[in-house]
């Protein structure tokens, strides 16, 4: 059962990067060219990191995406 919640949080979390990384590489989006290049790059991550839990779930593993997804609401909500 951990392991079906695990899965779902996962591929939520692609889902909504698969947005975000949509969004940001689009050129008509408002953002520097420099900055949507280091989100999308940090997008790319956040992709291969939760692929390679998907394969191996070790709960270690998702203390970088937890980080990371707290780190960019707070920026987006200009708490950074």
């Amino acid at each position: 059962e951990n392991r079906l919640h695990l899965d779902e949080a996962l591929l939520y979390n692609r889902k909504l990067w698969s947005i975000f990384l949509s969004s940001v590489t689009s050129e008509e989006h408002p953002l520097p060219v420099t900055i949507r290049q280091n989100v999308a790059n940090l997008g790319l991550f956040v992709m291969n990191q939760t692929n390679a839990i998907m394969q191996n779930p070790v709960r270690d593993g998702i203390g970088s995406l937890i980080s990371i997804n707290r780190e960019l609401a707070a920026g987006l909500l200009g708490r950074a």
